[in-house]
């Protein structure tokens, strides 16, 4: 019996070569997007202990990373500063000697054209108490009073030379806010990444610790809940209808079906942030033998491209641009 074309599916599985050219999904290094610490008051870069092989830079330390990310063909980077003294309303963050706006500045100048520069706009690393926002005189995050921070940090990273402003505060209104204060500035071009679908995960523990994070508590009454898949697409579609110019689903694998939901109606580009849990966890499994790592960090980003994301932020980024070419 000879077997019909409709039940021969092995014939294109069958060598490498083969299955690299009927493969329906590539990743390109332009597509990926380094997550950067940058740390006030170090004289050396500082080992994350829940993240091997990530760093705290130093502000010198951070331009060979940087020539090194421009090197592998990465699309940007995407900064975030831990400053030494913290307080009540983020002061650090709005200050033009602040380190992010340091780092800043100095990213603009190492990158050139070669990669975009990007900046978290968001208070938690700048907070005494480790929210995302001010607090009121109850202890809950004010909406509003934090959009006004929102909008003073916006200035501050679009002056320093942030090319994409990312929004991950979760705030409501907080792309419109940022949009009006930019334009009515003068900052026509400064775009604007707005994480519509962030989600209250527990996959955040790592990057507490590359932050020095101060919170006590948790983020559930504005991040989103995890049981929730229509809610994120309802968010996600929001920030498009405020302005901005690309929206985020964070974290990455755990909301696949959300990051398909969002790219199969928005008409801006889709990105998504493979956050430092997934990457910790491959890490930690490739360590003790259990998994292949290069394979799982092969095929963990693969399936965030395969559901639909233009861009993924990664702590792999350079090292995977690498085995792209």
């Amino acid at each position: 019996m000879t077997l019909g074309p409709d039940i021969r599916p092995r014939r294109l599985r069958t060598t490498p070569a083969m299955r690299r050219m009927v493969s329906e999904t590539r990743v390109h290094p332009s597509q990926l997007v380094l997550p950067m610490f940058v740390r006030e008051g170090i004289d050396a870069p500082q080992p994350i202990s829940s993240m091997p092989g990530v760093v705290q830079h130093t502000t010198e330390s951070m331009r060979g990373a940087i020539v090194e990310a421009a090197g592998a063909g990465i699309g940007g980077i995407m900064l975030f500063g831990i400053p030494l003294l913290k307080d009540a309303v983020g002061s650090g963050a709005t200050d033009e000697n602040g380190i992010l706006n340091v780092a800043t500045r100095i990213a603009v100048e190492e990158a050139g054209d070669a990669l975009l520069v990007q900046t978290d706009l968001c208070l938690d690393e700048f907070t005494d108490h480790g929210h995302c926002g001010v607090l009121s005189s109850d202890g809950r995050v004010d909406n509003d009073a934090s959009l006004e921070r929102y909008r003073e940090m916006a200035l501050a990273q679009a002056a320093a030379g942030s090319q994409l402003l990312g929004l991950s505060g979760m705030m409501d209104g907080q792309v419109a806010a940022v949009r009006d204060e930019l334009d009515a500035n003068g900052y026509l071009d400064t775009a604007i990444l707005g994480y519509g679908a962030k989600y209250a995960s527990a996959f955040y523990g790592p990057f507490r610790d590359a932050v020095d994070s101060s919170l006590q508590g948790d983020r559930r009454t504005y991040q989103q809940d995890p049981g929730n898949r229509r809610e994120g697409l309802r968010e996600a579609m929001l920030d498009c209808e405020q302005g901005a110019d690309i929206v985020m689903v964070k974290p990455a694998m755990s909301y696949l079906d959300v990051l398909a939901d969002v790219a199969a109606v928005s008409d801006i580009p889709v990105w998504a942030y493979q956050v430092s849990g997934e990457y910790s966890m491959i890490e930690a499994a490739a360590a003790n033998g259990w998994i292949d790592r290069e394979r799982a960090i092969d095929e963990s980003l693969i399936s965030i491209v395969r559901a639909g994301a233009d861009a993924v932020l990664t702590y792999w980024a350079v090292e995977y641009a690498r085995t792209l070419r």
